[in-house]
């Protein structure tokens, strides 16, 4: 369903979107969480670490504080503008996601499914949208949590990227005049979507664009002066950030899920 259409009423349904830092979850499908919110689901985020090992471009943002700290706050401030109810942030190790706490982690994803009772699931696909190691961990830890589940596992989605995509953010960025310093989230343009499985259904969000990028900009340790994001003007951004992309997961098991609703 376009989001030209009647909306769906999503009242008492529930998404979780499992992510591993502190800004993924407006990156990955900050559009799709906020239009899910807009449609009545109570949206809930578990975010594995706070991100304490991302790169500052500007030392002032952190005066006073840690880091860590400050992404925290980013990050509740990005869930106010995407309209996500419930912050479930802990304090696993940035970057060692894929190895470290593994049985602590599945048992808090378990717990959560448990406590939510989510219609869906949505985590990294396998290539963790640009083959971060902790991206990529998260979708192990969540697909053994969710399998665990056996016949009521409820249905699992895993976001994409079209590759290409963000080099043409880069592009635009730079076609307005901005100076960017090193890469996108200190990866080259060309890794995010290289070898992603082709999506099972796109999601129409070109309406939530603005709060996506609002959102985005909510992590200014980030997403500041130095990110390509933060040099787009409102036609650009609604133009490359419009479609967000899911393939829903193999399971035996899951039921028909209202994510399907919003297929574009």
């Amino acid at each position: 369903m376009s989001a030209s259409s009647a909306e769906p009423d999503f009242s008492g349904r529930t998404i979780l979107a499992i992510f591993a830092h502190p800004d993924d979850e407006s990156l990955a499908c900050g559009g799709t969480l906020a239009r899910l919110a807009d449609a009545g689901a109570r949206v809930v985020l578990l975010c594995a670490s706070r991100g304490e090992k991302g790169t500052v471009g500007d030392p002032a943002l952190v005066a006073g504080s840690d880091l860590a700290s400050v992404r925290a706050c980013e990050l509740h401030d990005a869930a106010k503008v995407l309209g996500i109810s419930d912050v479930l942030l802990y304090a696993h190790p940035d970057g060692d996601l894929r190895w470290a706490d593994v049985p602590d982690l599945h048992v808090e994803i378990v717990l959560a499914i448990q406590r939510y009772k989510p219609d869906a699931v949505i985590t990294f696909a396998e290539d963790g949208l640009y083959w971060h190691l902790d991206h990529i961990g998260i979708h192990e830890r969540t697909y053994t949590a969710v399998k665990s589940f056996g016949p009521w596992a409820p249905p699992l989605y895993y976001v994409t990227i079209r590759q290409g995509l963000m080099q043409e953010i880069v592009d635009a960025a730079r076609a307005n005049g901005a100076t960017l310093r090193g890469r996108p989230f200190n990866v080259e343009p060309e890794a995010f979507g290289d070898y992603a499985k082709p999506p099972s259904l796109v999601v129409d969000v070109h309406q939530w664009v603005p709060r996506k990028l609002k959102a985005l900009r909510c992590h200014r340790t980030q997403v500041g002066r130095d990110n390509a994001f933060y040099h787009l003007t409102d036609a650009q951004a609604e133009r490359l950030l419009g479609l967000e992309q899911f393939r829903r997961a193999s399971l035996d098991a899951g039921w028909d899920s209202l994510i399907e609703q919003l297929h574009a």
